[in-house]
């Protein structure tokens, strides 16, 4: 059984694999989600853990916070880095790992994560680290894929076809009230949930498969170690998966991903 250390730098390969900056574009209206269900409060502090390629980061910059985003992709953080000399932003970006947070305690007024942080293997420690370097009476806040919805789905097909380390926790489990509140624990005081969906669309099913396997590090890994009918099964299991969650007739494909908004009160 590899450790979690091994497992981490295996997962590290896979997110710079692939070309993740066309999947992050998909996303980033959940920035403007998660940020304005913080009420965030200009000139504060916000870490954004596990940034890719910065959509949290920069949209509090952008309501006049002092924005670090985090990330252990090089090339995730300067897609961010030019972003942010576009738009005239003044958000620092750093390399660092989610579960060794390079702050010292109580540093961050905000500490959020989209579809970020719930990708870190050991769950247990990121969730610590999370709350490690917010302020007392600080907010957490999080965006994490539900484990029923399509994107949970999609990794057990992902499982189904390449299963994963043995001793790995599902990183969908973040999308679950139990696991948060089993996380997060006494250190807050409190945590509210909302449930959420966000529409994807795409030319066709078929279109929604290469896409992913084109560009997704999980979906391109996992192709990349199947070969021949195997391989094919593989892509036919996602065009399955994205034809039954279809919502258009017209032979393009319209997805609705479910999410779980966190807010918490570090106590």
């Amino acid at each position: 059984m590899p450790t979690l250390e091994e497992i981490k730098a295996k997962q590290q390969v896979t997110w710079s694999s692939g070309d993740y900056g066309k999947i992050a574009w998909i996303t980033q209206p959940l920035a403007e989600v998660l940020t304005d269900a913080l009420d965030l409060r200009p000139g504060t502090e916000l870490l954004d853990v596990a940034t890719g390629t910065g959509h949290v980061a920069l949209a509090a910059a952008r309501r006049f916070l002092n924005a670090t985003g985090l990330d252990y992709v090089a090339s995730l953080l300067e897609v961010g880095r030019r972003r942010a000399v576009a738009e005239s932003l003044d958000v620092v970006f750093v390399e660092g790992d989610a579960e060794n947070i390079p702050f010292p305690d109580a540093r961050f007024d905000y500490v959020v994560s989209q579809l970020g942080a719930m990708f870190a293997p050991n769950q247990e420690k990121t969730a610590s680290e999370i709350l490690r370097v917010t302020r007392p009476g600080g907010t957490v806040g999080m965006i994490n894929w539900r484990p029923e919805g399509f994107i949970g789905e999609l990794f057990r097909t992902i499982a189904a076809h390449v299963p994963p380390p043995q001793g790995l926790k599902p990183a969908a489990l973040w999308g679950s009230e139990e696991r948060v509140r089993e996380l997060f624990g006494d250190e807050v005081s409190s945590v509210n949930f909302k449930d959420g969906s966000i529409r994807m669309t795409f030319l066709s099913p078929e279109h929604f498969a290469d896409f992913f396997i084109s560009n997704y590090g999980p979906t391109l890994k996992a192709a990349e170690a199947l070969e021949g009918e195997r391989k094919e099964a593989f892509r036919d299991a996602l065009i399955e998966l994205a034809g039954r969650h279809n919502t258009r007739s017209d032979g393009a494909a319209s997805l609705d991903w479910t999410y779980l908004l966190v807010v918490a009160t570090k106590r």
